[in-house]
């Protein structure tokens, strides 16, 4: 047998490959073709049924075709005749009939009429006459059209579910919907380590025995130990968790199963359960490696919780099925899970326990030394001005996740292109904090006098407390531009405390209520722009009174659920006295909040007179120019900076 494949490229053989399109383009062609020449040919001209029954008479016409369903005949005549009809075709005579139509009503009765005209002539010259109903060819074809569409509909439906899944032998495909459609990588393909990952470095210490069980397991087992079978990242939003597991496949140099939590839970009964099947077996066939399964809580939710679905939920099922996959029936060796979340909370408690998701790594928010890493990785493709300083922009970030930075470091970059700058300088990073905190500022919002003068005694009065009280958070920045949805902002830089103690509380709650008090003072009436301010002080004089224990008449009493197990509990867990007794609490330490905060703008009314004006000369004014008013803050630490104004930074160097 001849070897095509050694044949010089111009001589092999041409391979025509079968497409099922061809059948689709056959079949439009036949169609449009019947379509178009079903009853061409014959061009008959209309005739009244009088004419006809003169022509009928005179013996001209050689026969009559009556369609009775169309209540329509067709007339041809004799071919001897037709010069006597040739000024009615425009003096062509046509060689096809029929040659003339004619249109009767329904009560028309063709069979005594043709039969009474037929009578009157003799027989020699009496006229064909045939009675039909008419079947076209649509009449034929409307009873297979419908089954054919649905055919069509379905092979199509069909081969666009597989194109886009991979493919009919692909995972995915219509008869492979239960398949995991999870993407791997492998481990040649993982280049994300450590070195890529900034900070976490708690997260790192326990994710780092992971990798090395990966790659010395015997060292482990030697002695009896069995690997973990799963890890939880637990953290908020945007601190590196799904980078955290990149960089575990990455260092241990293992295939890389990603999949979110979402992708298990579907429509059909029995395709998120059949779906985990799929993957723990893709997972044993590439064994060792790393599964990750990222928002776990989508699939991971604590049954019995779900409102609007039964007990036979297919969340449920799917998570039934995760659990038996987890548990150690099938032999898993090599197969480490990993799972993300911000939910821990919401998790089942089988899925929590030990053999299935033996670990929990919390991936907390960075520090000042984490940040500064952060943004060491992120400013690698900025070009930064000269005098940039690293440590003062992460100090300016507090409660920023790593995400939240990579943000800054785009906006700040973004920033400095507006302004066609050469590079990147503070100012740049401070604005695009501005931005990402505050909202895009909006110059163009229309305020009156009078409700700009409310804003900056507002502004002034949340500063002046601030600054004054020894716990509160240290001021940075005050604005009275308008930003996002608010028209006036102050910008703090909290200090990044693990406890917060009665008082601590009680100073940041006073901050919060001196711009309403401000208004108070100054205006005699109080406005609506204290609304998020009012909201976050009942949250925290509530929080103190039923879950700290700071109220001595509640007592060391703590009503918050932590494992959420009365999230559709309507019932409250204290009688209808003490939620009076709360309530009265909650008041009269707000109106003790409010009087003290009252005292101190009072006290101190000619500085918060003077920064109110300054607010309104500058509209954003620093840290220094309140120094400059009260002068050093209360409770200021030896050597702490203070934020300066950047214009007069520029103007002094």
């Amino acid at each position: 047998m001849a070897d095509n494949n050694n044949l010089p490229r111009g001589n092999k053989p041409v391979r025509l490959r079968f497409n099922i399109s061809w059948i689709y383009i056959v079949l439009l062609i036949g169609l449009g073709y019947m379509f178009f020449t079903e009853g061409s040919g014959a061009n008959p001209q209309k005739e009244e049924w009088a004419d006809v029954q003169q022509q009928w008479l005179a013996g001209d016409i050689k026969e009559v075709v009556f369609i009775r369903n169309e209540f329509e005949g067709r007339v041809t005549i004799k071919p001897d005749k037709l010069e006597k009809y040739a000024d009615k075709f425009g003096g062509n005579v046509p060689k096809k009939s029929p040659h003339f139509i004619f249109l009767v009503s329904g009560s028309f009765n063709a069979e005594e009429m043709f039969g009474e005209l037929n009578a009157e002539i003799p027989a020699d010259e009496q006229v064909k006459v045939v009675i039909e109903n008419h079947k076209s060819f649509w009449d034929t074809l409307q009873w297979i059209l419908l089954p054919l569409m649905l055919i069509f509909m379905w092979i199509f439906m069909f081969r666009g579910m597989n194109k886009n899944m991979g493919g009919p032998g692909g995972p995915g495909g219509v008869f492979s919907v239960g398949k995991a459609t999870g993407k791997l990588a492998e481990k040649d393909s993982m280049k994300v380590t450590f070195k890529d990952v900034a900070g976490l470095y708690g997260a790192k210490d326990e994710v780092m025995e992971i990798v090395d069980f990966l790659k010395n397991p015997k060292k482990y087992t030697v002695l009896g130990g069995k690997i973990p079978k799963g890890a939880l990242l637990v953290g908020p939003p945007g601190t590196g968790k799904t980078l955290l597991a990149k960089a575990v496949a990455g260092e241990a140099d293992v295939p890389f199963f990603s999949i979110s939590g979402s992708d298990f839970v579907e429509m059909f009964v029995g395709v998120g359960a059949s779906r985990v099947r799929d993957l723990f077996r893709q997972a044993k066939e590439k064994a060792p490696c790393i599964v990750f399964i990222d928002e776990i809580d989508a699939v991971g939710r604590a049954r019995g919780k779900n409102a609007g679905f039964s007990s036979n939920d297919e969340r449920e099922n799917t998570l039934n099925q995760l659990l038996t996959e987890m548990d150690g029936f099938g032999s898993n060796s090599g197969v480490i899970i990993l799972a993300a979340t911000n939910r821990a909370d919401i998790l089942d408690k089988a899925l929590m326990r030990a053999g299935r998701f033996d670990r929990q790594i919390h991936v907390d928010l960075p520090d000042l030394k984490e940040r500064e890493e952060i943004f060491t990785v992120h400013l690698r493709g900025l070009k930064l001005a000269e005098d940039f300083n690293l440590e003062f922009l992460a100090k300016h970030t507090p409660g920023f996740s790593g995400a939240d930075i990579a943000n800054v470091c785009n906006e700040a970059a973004l920033t400095a292109a507006r302004h066609n700058k050469q590079a990147v300088d503070r100012q740049d990073f401070l604005d695009a904090v501005d931005r990402i905190v505050g909202g895009l500022e909006r110059k163009s919002k229309i305020i009156t006098p009078e409700e700009k003068k409310s804003i900056a005694h507002h502004e002034a009065g949340h500063a002046t407390v601030s600054w004054l009280l020894p716990h509160a958070n240290p001021l940075f920045k005050v604005t009275i531009v308008p930003r996002g949805q608010a028209l006036g902002a102050a910008w703090y830089l909290p200090e990044e405390r693990q406890l917060v103690t009665k008082e601590q509380m009680m100073d940041e709650m006073c901050s919060l209520l001196g711009g309403r008090v401000a208004e108070e003072i100054v205006n005699g009436q109080p406005s609506t722009g204290a609304l998020n301010d009012l909201e976050r002080l009942t949250k925290m004089a509530y929080g103190m009174v039923t879950y700290y224990g700071m109220s001595e008449k509640i007592g060391t009493l703590s009503f918050y659920d932590s494992t959420g197990s009365r999230g559709y509990d309507l019932t409250k867990p204290y009688s209808e006295k003490t939620a009076e007794l709360i309530d009265k609490e909650v008041k009269d330490l707000v109106q003790m909040i409010h009087d003290r905060t009252e005292s101190i703008i009072r006290e101190n009314f000619a500085g918060f007179s003077e920064l109110a004006e300054l607010l309104l000369e500058k509209e954003v004014i620093f840290a220094d120019d309140l120094e400059r008013i009260f002068g050093p803050r209360a409770g200021a630490k030896p050597g702490e900076e203070i934020p300066k104004d950047p214009e007069e930074v520029a103007e002094n160097e």
